[in-house]
């Protein structure tokens, strides 16, 4: 599922491309009866709280979309390179022997959410200079809405959640919703007092949205292993000290998630090494998907346990665990 940082990827890119222009909404599927309730509206503002997108609109209704597991944008038409497609040089995020992208958090240019092997292509020719394409494309696969205006257009497809709300609707969600570090100004206290009000380990709760919104599998194994926490801890039983640290962590890693399009959470990286680590997740990583390998720092077998149906990844050296 993609993380807070690359919904709010997928907010820049409307906002760069969209906004201040009427859309054509129309449902390739046939499986959005909504949009013919936004058929013509101009989008006035585009913005992600955690894993939330919301695609405000200027008739007051607001388009609201969860990618969930399978879900993605797919960009084509008048779509510039933008800061985080150009610090990788147009390619987002790792691909497999096939061309696939590995991890759905982490895509191209073109397609941002689950992988899609031919928007990934197309993304990766367009941002080299090659032949132009016919726009709009038609839609691949089943296309749950498509928005386009005269040069962009913009295809969602397996989203969790595809619906239009109305203002109280907006209020209703993002009130649910813990904070998010680029949106919620007071952000640590609330943070602060939601972890205060749960004895749930602190590994549960920093994946629970109703505390803080954006952290998904990756963050929450590295947020706990540069804090040298266990995983298993209550998290109501965390110094104030160590509550505020995470909050600080979690807001350094998301805007370097959000700048450069990748999950880097590790730091004292040389330049070699950082480029290294921006090209592949092997590199990139302190604990996530190295079970069985030695800790960066002690030497440790990092282990994979399972918590809520989800991997967890960390050091039972470093980071103390008593499960």
């Amino acid at each position: 599922m993609p993380e807070g940082h690359s919904v709010h990827r997928i907010a820049r890119q409307f906002d760069r491309h969209f906004v201040g222009k009427p859309l054509s909404v129309s449902s390739p599927q046939g499986r959005f009866g909504d949009a013919r309730l936004i058929d013509g509206a101009v989008l006035a503002r585009s913005y992600a709280v955690g894993k939330h997108l919301f695609l405000e609109l200027d008739s007051g209704l607001t388009l609201h979309v969860h990618l969930g597991i399978y879900g993605a944008w797919d960009f084509a038409g008048d779509i510039a390179l933008d800061d985080t497609a150009a610090s990788a040089g147009g390619r987002m995020g790792q691909t497999s022997g096939k061309g696939t992208v590995v991890g759905s958090h982490e895509d191209s240019l073109a397609s941002i959410g689950a992988p899609r092997r031919t928007r990934l292509r197309i993304g990766e020719t367009e941002a080299r200079g090659g032949s132009p394409v016919e726009f709009p494309p038609a839609p691949v696969g089943q296309v749950r809405v498509r928005l386009l205006t005269n040069d962009a257009v913009a295809d969602l497809r397996g989203p969790t959640v595809c619906e239009v709300i109305d203002e109280a609707r907006v209020t209703a969600i993002r009130d649910d919703l813990g904070p998010d570090p680029l949106v919620d100004k007071g952000g640590a206290a609330k943070f602060a007092a939601r972890i205060a009000r749960t004895a749930t380990p602190i590994g549960r709760a920093l994946m629970n949205q109703k505390i803080v919104a954006g952290i998904g599998n990756v963050y929450r194994a590295e947020m706990l292993f540069r804090a040298r926490l266990s995983p298993y801890l209550p998290a109501n039983a965390l110094p104030a000290e160590t509550i505020r640290a995470l909050w600080d962590d979690w807001v350094k890693l998301l805007r370097i998630g959000v700048d450069t399009g990748q999950m880097l959470t590790m730091d004292g990286l040389t330049l070699t090494q950082k480029r290294a680590a921006l090209a592949n997740r092997v590199d990139r990583h302190w604990v996530y998907r190295r079970a069985g390998e030695s800790c960066r720092v002690c030497g440790t077998a990092i282990v994979m346990d399972i918590m809520e149906a989800r991997k967890l990844y960390f050091c039972p050296k470093c980071q103390g665990v008593s499960a």
